[in-house]
């Protein structure tokens, strides 16, 4: 699998969402930088961005003991934290499952939390604020991908998603993507496998996101026994790209009570 890695200390695997690339994430790393000694280590998904994926990537399961591998082989015995996002976020919660307390915390941004489309809870398609002008003067394919997402449409707002989510759209393995998605659950649920996550925790949400939607994620608080849940308004699918500065401030307090957590153990 593709990697991407910045900074040193305290490794965070990172994981983006279906479709896309890490390059998704990567307006998070100020954050990361700024707090210090992280390791920030982004990964490309197999059949996503850089990486290749051969006829054995057939399902989440097998995109999932894909990403367990890399984790292995990456940190060995060493604690790391986990940030997923969307079905990244599906990815991460299994690696809780899979490494236990070798995961020193878990960031979620809008994860899929059930992974049947048809029984999700999801609130209607949801614009606030229309830019009819800026769409006009996109590309019709970027103009219909950036539609299909925006809740707040702005010039701001597309610059982000063309340099954040647009260059692994245009990327990635249709032909992988068509046997992960014919295959998109879990064998087992991952909170299934422990009785309650211990360490610190962040689930946000987007009011408005149409996707994986949010009350299903506000009600996985309940495995997470030292959560912050969060769901921010005037946000959508890719709510770290509608709200930076909120999003940033939650991943900030999380660092920290994940730094904080580690100082205990080590004092211990």
């Amino acid at each position: 699998m593709h990697s991407v890695d910045y900074g040193a200390g305290t490794p965070i695997l990172i994981i983006h969402g279906f479709c896309v690339d890490h390059r998704l994430l990567l307006g998070l790393d100020p954050v990361f930088d700024a707090h210090g000694q992280w390791r920030r280590v982004y990964v490309d998904l197999p059949g996503m961005g850089q990486s290749a994926a051969g006829p054995e990537i057939d399902s989440a399961d097998a995109v999932a003991d894909a990403v367990v591998s890399f984790a292995r082989k990456t940190f060995g015995a060493e604690r790391f934290a986990v940030l997923g996002n969307s079905f990244g976020g599906m990815i991460a919660r299994h690696l809780v499952a899979e490494f236990g307390e070798q995961v020193l915390g878990l960031a979620l941004l809008c994860p899929v939390v059930i992974a049947d489309h048809g029984s999700r809870t999801l609130p209607a398609k949801t614009v606030l604020q229309a830019d009819p002008t800026l769409l006009a003067a996109l590309e019709p394919a970027d103009a219909a991908d950036y539609e299909a997402m925006a809740v707040v449409q702005s010039p701001e707002n597309w610059f982000l998603f063309r340099d954040a989510a647009l260059p692994g759209f245009r990327v990635f393995d249709q032909a992988a993507i068509q046997r992960i998605s014919s295959n998109y659950t879990l064998r087992a649920e991952p909170e299934s496998r422990f009785a309650n996550f211990q360490g610190p925790a962040l689930i946000l949400a987007g009011r408005q996101d149409h996707v994986v939607g949010f009350e299903d994620q506000t009600a996985l608080a309940r495995s997470y026994a030292q959560s912050t849940t969060a769901v921010l308004d005037r946000a959508g699918h890719n709510a770290h790209l509608d709200q930076p500065e909120l999003t940033a401030a939650l991943l900030w307090e999380w660092l920290g009570r994940v730094e904080r957590s580690m100082g205990r153990e080590a004092a211990d």
